[in-house]
């Protein structure tokens, strides 16, 4: 082989030793991804619609376990575990009911770049504070989403540890429980990704020019064992790959709703466009094949959005004029804290405090929750209900 050519497997080789080197910095001293965020009783208060004074009453009589042992006088907080005993404690907790259907939401762009695995892993996160049960389904073989949950690709994950051994055309599993990885939230489980995931894309390739029936027997197949999955979440978060291929297609028809972040620039603004114009074409002809396609909703997030550019401001109103409603009224600000984040491995969610300012921290963690809510929103929706009533608004509406 050309020497020049040899260079690519050596760069490749150089470059994941270095991941795994920051990926053991980052999660020192067992190379392990833990969480050590907490909240103050204020916040969870405020998380869980009731008073701190509930919340007291409850650690007081027995309810609660006692409060955190304090540090110079202050409570250290409360870790997401703590918050979730309080929400099923104070009935506080945002799960779904028994009827209501697990939303399986895809978040998809063709266009690489808009961050599309940021947003899946910052949604996961959000979901995960709110209470929700959430599974992220990594479905990309470039396993971003894999490596922002701290783990490896290349070496922690091995090819029967993702989608691989259920949807390959020699399957060895009959349901996708194998797959399911615990992480460092309580409340938050992966099936991972690796590079190997897509050989599934040649296999299914192959079938399909042989003929559609094994094709659309794999797109049921996911959806089937997504579906058998969700009994036991509220959210199912899908990350496909930034591209037109077989699994993308199976993503799609499993989904009950679908996602699409865009950039507010010129370029990402026509290549959006170009996908849902494609998305429309393939879902014809997915439905001709008698592959049903259906969503609750469908909405695009405007993300990495610069307020100060001019041209950013320019684009985004062209995105409003042209999808109206369809565009989410709040975008996800372009934000240092969100980069600063990334390259620890983690998102705004995990930070124990502000790696920037703590001003840029709490702008940055305001705008997340703003924008993630819109999408908390659409799937309470979808249940009949809307979030829970407030302790306040109980006792405002009695007087």
């Amino acid at each position: 082989m050309n020497a020049i050519v040899d260079q690519i497997g050596d760069l490749a080789e150089a470059g994941e030793k270095m991941v795994e080197r920051l990926r053991r910095k980052a999660f020192l001293p067992e190379s392990r991804k833990e969480l050590t965020i907490r909240f103050g009783i204020a916040e969870a208060a405020q998380m869980l619609g009731c008073s701190t004074n509930r919340i007291r009453m409850a650690e007081e009589d027995g309810r609660l376990p006692p409060a955190p042992p304090t540090q110079n006088g202050r409570r250290p907080g409360y870790n997401v575990d703590e918050l979730l005993n309080m929400r099923r404690v104070l009935g506080a907790s945002p799960e779904r009911a028994p009827l209501d259907a697990p939303a399986i939401i895809a978040v998809q762009n063709f266009k690489g770049g808009v961050g599309k695995s940021t947003v899946t892993t910052h949604l996961a996160h959000y979901f995960g504070v709110q209470g929700y049960r959430v599974l992220v389904v990594d479905c990309d073989s470039q396993a971003t989403t894999t490596t922002l949950f701290g783990f490896n690709p290349h070496f922690n994950i091995q090819r029967d540890e993702t989608l691989y051994p259920y949807l390959s055309i020699d399957p060895t599993q009959v349901d996708l429980l194998y797959a399911v990885k615990h992480t460092s939230w309580p409340n938050v489980d992966l099936i991972p990704s690796n590079l190997e995931l897509f050989d599934v894309e040649y296999e299914l390739a192959a079938a399909g020019s042989d003929g559609g029936s094994v094709l659309a027997a794999r797109f049921r197949k996911l959806k089937q064992g997504l579906m058998d999955l969700a009994r036991d979440y509220d959210i199912v978060l899908l990350d496909p790959p930034p591209a037109l291929g077989t699994i993308s297609l199976a993503v799609m028809q499993a989904a009950n709703a679908l996602l699409v972040p865009l950039a507010a620039t010129t370029p990402d603004f026509c290549s959006t466009v170009q996908f849902l114009s494609m998305m429309d074409q393939v879902i014809g002809q997915l439905q001709d094949a008698g592959i049903s396609v259906d969503y609750s909703f469908v909405r695009l997030l405007c993300s990495k959005f610069d307020a100060n550019d001019p041209s950013h401001a320019m684009v985004r109103a062209i995105m409003e004029q042209s999808f109206g409603p369809a565009l989410l009224p709040v975008p996800i600000l372009d934000s240092a804290e969100i980069s600063h984040a990334a390259m620890r491995m983690m998102t705004v969610y995990e930070l124990e405090k502000p790696i920037g300012t703590p001003r840029t921290h709490k702008r940055c963690r305001a705008n997340l929750d703003e924008a993630m809510g819109q999408i908390e929103a659409l799937v309470r929706q979808g249940w009949g209900r809307v979030a829970p009533a407030r302790e306040e608004d109980i006792v405002n509406a009695a007087a």
